[in-house]
């Protein structure tokens, strides 16, 4: 099993929860954490500790995304007006890998940040390889045409597993991909629920 695969699996058992969705999780057939100590009993967690709990939950959601750099998307969305939890939210959604990812032309959110990286996608006929490079409303997302026969990418889009969120059109003959609108918290479709407004308690202390 490969450091990624395992790193996927501990988060899903350490938070108890299938965050990503998948048939394959381990949380699935073991809902206790990973490690020797991983059966004992769960005592109460205390504020804080539901607090870290979802920053790390929604931190991990998104390919395990870097503690300077979230608690950067952090501080710009308390900048913005309007409820910083939503904002939050909508940043991080608007970041390429994210689109990318529910665009459904890649399996998961970690090979979204991968298939970027490689060089795969442009934006508005651009290439960028910037995972969190930022997405404004209107721009065009698209896997460049070379890469549109990849295995990894006919299986994504052929899988049933995911719908393409409405704030996305989706053409999938063309490989292309419109951010309509920075979505609602209640239009992401989280496989859990994720409280963003616990991650600005956390950082707000």
């Amino acid at each position: 099993m490969s450091k990624r695969v395992s790193a996927k699996h501990k988060l899903d058992r350490r938070m108890g929860e299938n965050i990503w969705g998948r048939p394959k999780s381990p949380i699935n057939k073991r809902e206790y954490g990973p490690g020797q100590h991983g059966q004992r009993r769960k005592g109460k967690l205390s504020d804080f500790g539901v607090q870290l709990r979802a920053k790390q939950k929604l931190k991990g959601y998104y390919a395990s995304i870097g503690e300077k750099q979230f608690h950067a998307i952090y501080v710009e969305a308390s900048r913005l007006k309007g409820d910083t939890g939503a904002n939050l939210i909508g940043l991080l959604e608007c970041r390429l890998d994210a689109v990318v990812y529910r665009a459904k032309f890649v399996p998961t959110v970690f090979a979204a940040r991968q298939f970027v990286s490689h060089g795969h996608i442009k934006v508005n006929g651009h290439r960028v390889n910037i995972p969190s490079y930022k997405v404004k409303v209107g721009d065009v997302v698209e896997v460049k045409e070379a890469s549109r026969q990849l295995v990894l990418v006919l299986e994504a889009v052929a899988s049933g597993e995911r719908d393409v969120p409405d704030y996305l059109e989706v053409d999938h003959s063309k490989m292309t991909a419109k951010y309509v609108r920075t979505p609602d918290l209640n239009e992401v479709p989280y496989p859990v629920v994720m409280e963003p407004n616990l991650v600005v308690e956390y950082y707000s202390r």
